[in-house]
């Protein structure tokens, strides 16, 4: 960590590194990833129409916490080649508060609307259509989506065998979430 210190970032550069990824917390990890990829998680950015809803969402209902966002300008926006010259915000959220956490990144751009497409089901479009997430205590997770109003899909809490329940569940953009794991006793 004290070699950073040394280094002098270029504001553009930083933030370019921050939105795609490549600079990590200026924590230790707990251990050296065995393949190509510096990290074994990835991040996922989601363009959402209410920023503060889909916090509410992601903190109350499923448990995510909010680490420290950004904003990108018009014109770095465009040189990442992601959106076209359309300055915006990044939140993020993470499981965990751990270098490895994988993160969503909920964006938001304040000159654009966006169109909904059709999430009745995860195959009613292409494209990533949800998201695992493999919880530790059923029970609590179920208390947390009561607490925040949430509608469990179709016939969940489902039970898979062995102890493992799963539920699904929308976010308020319609984006799929399911959350995996055993019910304590």
């Amino acid at each position: 960590m004290r070699f950073l210190s040394k280094i002098v970032f270029h504001r553009p550069l930083l933030v370019l590194m921050g939105l795609t990824g490549f600079l990590l917390p200026l924590r230790s990890t707990a251990a050296e990833t065995a393949g190509e990829f510096r990290k074994p998680t990835i991040d996922l950015g989601m363009f959402v129409k209410d920023a503060n809803r889909t916090a509410r969402f992601l903190t109350n209902a499923i448990g995510f916490r909010e680490l420290p966002g950004f904003s990108v300008g018009a014109a770095m926006g465009k040189k990442i080649g992601l959106v076209d010259e359309q300055p915006f915000s990044v939140r993020v959220f993470a499981l965990d508060d751990v270098d490895q956490a994988t993160r969503i990144k909920v964006l938001t751009f304040p000159k654009v609307d966006g169109k909904q497409p059709d999430q009745a089901y995860v195959h009613s479009m292409l494209g990533m259509r949800y998201l695992t997430l493999y919880v530790k205590d059923m029970n609590r997770a179920l208390e947390r989506l009561k607490a925040a109003g949430v509608t469990l899909l179709g016939e969940t809490p489902l039970d898979l065998g062995g102890g493992t329940m799963l539920v699904a569940v929308k976010d308020p953009d319609g984006n799929f979430y399911e959350l995996i794991g055993p019910r304590a006793k």
